[in-house]
Parts: structure tokens; C-alpha cells; sequence
């Protein structure tokens, strides 16, 4: 991709401005039609959004939406709008036993409430704020509670398909765990066994680094140097000895090559992660573990996944990318007629390469510039969606191309002009994010 190495967080003001008013109008307009008993809104078909029954994982980014939009605009209808339905929808989530997506469902509604409250965004109230955390301390505890044992006292949080499922995304939704551990809440295991919360953030962050992130180093035939950085989806083991299988992958192309989404996850997962974990003492080893990897998912991002824009592709092998030439030389194409673009995976990847920037410091200039060169191009047309009747915000998002769930237009060979609520909200996240920081500030998710 082609880095601005001019571009300032101050520049991209009006853009955020611009991004939040069209978003407050949309997730407004999708309240007013929505019924909660239909399940979590999770894409759109032309233009409106629809539910997919597998799992409810988007339900806190739609009413994390709100939200954030209240965070920069002050408009307290969205505020009513997202603490109501945390307060009356969200808790099955903190208790759900079936997922590894606490961390999206949780940490971006009463994550973000509590913010609010810190903040002194919103009034003060104790017994709100011990509602928020109670529900933070149980999220982070019940993910932890999804452990496969490796050899050696190592593990993960498996997926929602099952003890032998190393999912890349999980490694984003750890933040669940942090936010529990920093407020003193550790899992407690058979015989009152107090497991920590910290112990197994760390030992899964080690495992996606290990077995979802290739270095260049010969691990199959495939793991080559001039594609250092790459992810797969899934890793899996044999449940029985806790031995490493294969890579997998269930929304990208194949095992061997890099679903865009996923490396996004990677990049803002680790960054985030590198954050929290230079809140504490004593942590030098596990920072440049995930320095490691989100560097690596970071410099593949640029060099590979990112066509000049820095917007990507759903998938680095998908089988007709070939047709599109050098595609990498150019500004990405949502509209072409061979594979679509993901600008979801591109907004969760601009704000890991921003984060991964700052604290590096001096030597995150390249990381720093890429994320804000991102988000520019997300930030405009023809990725913003300025429709007021199109119910999404970020436009050309791809969910599950495998599986034929996104929706192409009569007349078109490829999904284009859709939003999915993960996008939206990543957007809305990043643009958060890029406004702190034009105005000197920063914004962390466990603070």
C-alpha cells in the first residue's frame, strides 16, 4: 500500500465528523425498526439489515454503536438507546457458556459504559458502575472458563466449534479478560481452585502467536518468508494429547492462505494486547511475544493483504484475484467482477496498525501513518455510506464468502455495497480512536 507519511490524526477531524453524524442518523433509524426478539442484526440486504441464526456475536456492536456516537456527539438519545438494551438484552451474553466472543459482546457495551462513567461522560453513579463491572468480572471469567489444556501448562479459549478450535479472532476478544483481571476477579475452578485471568490471557495470546501466525520460518511448505505475517483461522488439535494437527480455516479461502478478517482481528488483537499488558509490571516477555506477531500480521497487512489504498481483499488466495491483475498497485475495487473487497477486515486492521504505532512510539512512525492512511479511505465514498435509507455505515463488507451468505445485486458476480455490524462498529471505533488523538488524547479499552 502506499503509506501518507503526512497525514495527522487532526487531519481526518472533518471526516470523523461527517462519519458520526451519518452514523447517529443510521443506528437511530435502525432502532426505531428493530425488534430485539428477531435476534442480533448481523448484515444487510440491500440496504436493511438482517439477522443469520448462529450465533448472536453482533448484538453488543449494535448497541456499542450507540455509544460511541453519544461519545462524540452528545446526543442522549444514543445514550438512552445503549445503556437501555445493555441493561435489558446483553446478560445472557455475559453468561453465555457456548462462545469465545465475550469481548465483542461485552467490553463494547458495559465496557463502554463503564468508560463513559470514568470519564465523567456520564453521571456518576456507584451502584451503575458495580452493575457494569459485575457484569465485566462474570464476561471475563465464563470466557476463561472455555479452556483446552496443551502440554507444558499452556492452553487456549477454544471456539464455539469446540475444545479442539484455536480461533485468530479470539485473540481481540481477550480484552475481556483484561478489563476482569484489572478489576481483581479471577476464575474459580473445582475445589475453589482460583485460576488467573491474567495466566490465561497470556498462555492464549501465546498459542494464537504460536499456531495462528506464520513467520516466515519453514513451519509448513508454505510458511515463507516473503509471506511472513500471515494468519490461519483456525488451528487444531488433537484433544486427546493436546498435540498441534493443521491449520483450518471457516471463513476464508484455505489453510494456506490469509483471510483478510482474520489478520485484521490478529493485528488489533496483539496491539491492543502489547497495550494492556505495558500497564504491568513485570511483562517484558509477553509484550515481545505479541510485538512479535503484530508486527509480523502488521508488515504482511501493508506488503501483501492491502491494495494502494490500504483497503483489502476478503481473502489473499481467493481464486480469482489473479484477474484483477496488480491489483496491489491501485486503489481496491468494490465493484469488480471477480472477488469483493472487505473493508471490515480493512477498518479492524487500521485501527491495529495505529495502535501498534503508538506504542511503539519512534519506531511505529510506518505503522502509525498506515492505519491513518486507512482510515482515510475508509472515512469517504465510496466506503462511507451517505444513503439515508442504506442502514449501514461502513459499505462493502463481506461475511462468510465460503458459505455463499453475503448478498450480490441481480446483475453483479460479486457481494458489494453491504454492511455488516462488525464493520459499523469498528469504523465507529476507529474513528473514536483517530479523534482522541487529533485532540491529544488516546483512547484504550481498560481505562
Amino acid at each position: 500500500m502506499k503509506i501518507d507519511f503526512a497525514l495527522k490524526p487532526i487531519d481526518l477531524a472533518p471526516a470523523v465528523q461527517r462519519l458520526f453524524e451519518l452514523a447517529t442518523a443510521k443506528t437511530a433509524m435502525l432502532e426505531r425498526r428493530w425488534n430485539p426478539a428477531d435476534g442480533a442484526p448481523v448484515f444487510t440486504r440491500e440496504g436493511r439489515y438482517t439477522a443469520r441464526g448462529w450465533t448472536q456475536w453482533t448484538q453488543g456492536f449494535q448497541f456499542g454503536n450507540a455509544l460511541l456516537c453519544f461519545d462524540l456527539t452528545n446526543d442522549s438519545a444514543l445514550l438512552r438507546i445503549g445503556r437501555d438494551h445493555t441493561v435489558s438484552e446483553m446478560a445472557e451474553h455475559v453468561s453465555h457458556t457456548g462462545v469465545h466472543d465475550h469481548g465483542f459482546n461485552n467490553v463494547s457495551t458495559y465496557g463502554q459504559l463503564r468508560r463513559l462513567m470514568l470519564e465523567r461522560r456520564i453521571a456518576a453513579n456507584e451502584w451503575e458502575l458495580r452493575f457494569y463491572e459485575l457484569a465485566l468480572k462474570l464476561s471475563g471469567a465464563v470466557q476463561a472458563a472455555r479452556w483446552t489444556r496443551l502440554p507444558e501448562g499452556e492452553g487456549f479459549i477454544h471456539s464455539f466449534n469446540g475444545p479442539h478450535s484455536l480461533f485468530v479472532d479470539t485473540v481481540r476478544t481477550l480484552r475481556a479478560l483484561a478489563v476482569a483481571h484489572k478489576l481483581g476477579h479471577a476464575l474459580v475452578g473445582e475445589q475453589d481452585e482460583r485460576i488467573s485471568l491474567l495466566d490465561r490471557l497470556l498462555a492464549h495470546a501465546r498459542a494464537t502467536a504460536k499456531y495462528n501466525v506464520f513467520y516466515g520460518e519453514g513451519r509448513d511448505a508454505y510458511d515463507v518468508s516473503e509471506l511472513r505475517g500471515r494468519t490461519a483461522h483456525e488451528a487444531v488439535f488433537n484433544t486427546v494429547n493436546g498435540s498441534f494437527r493443521c491449520p483450518s480455516s471457516q471463513q476464508g479461502y484455505s489453510p494456506f492462505s490469509t483471510w483478510t478478517r482474520g489478520l485484521g482481528w490478529a493485528m488489533l488483537g496483539f496491539a491492543e494486547q502489547m497495550e494492556f499488558v505495558a500497564s504491568l509490571a513485570g511483562e517484558q516477555e509477553s509484550r515481545a511475544m505479541m510485538e512479535r506477531a503484530a508486527r509480523a500480521t502488521g508488515d504482511f497487512y501493508i506488503e501483501q493483504a492491502a491494495a494502494a489504498d490500504g483497503v483489502c481483499y476478503w481473502d489473499t488466495g481467493a481464486p480469482e484475484l489473479h484477474c484483477l491483475g496488480a491489483w496491489r498497485e491501485r486503489a481496491a475495487d468494490p465493484f469488480n467482477d471477480f472477488e469483493p473487497v472487505d473493508a471490515s477486515a480493512s477498518a479492524i486492521a487500521a485501527q491495529g496498525l495505529i495502535r501498534l504505532g503508538h506504542v511503539l512510539g519512534a519506531d511505529g512512525a510506518r505503522y502509525l501513518q498506515a492505519g491513518l492512511t486507512v482510515a482515510r479511505t475508509l472515512m469517504q465514498e465510496p466506503y462511507l455510506s451517505t444513503n439515508p435509507a442504506h442502514e449501514g455505515i461502513l459499505l462493502h463488507s463481506v461475511y462468510h464468502r465460503p458459505n455463499g451468505w453475503d448478498y450480490v445485486a441481480p446483475g453483479r458476480k460479486t457481494p458489494s455495497g453491504e454492511s455488516s455490524m462488525w464493520g459499523d462498529y469498528h469504523l465507529l471505533e476507529l474513528g473514536l480512536l483517530v479523534a482522541r488523538m487529533g485532540a491529544g488524547g488516546y483512547y484504550r479499552f481498560f481505562d
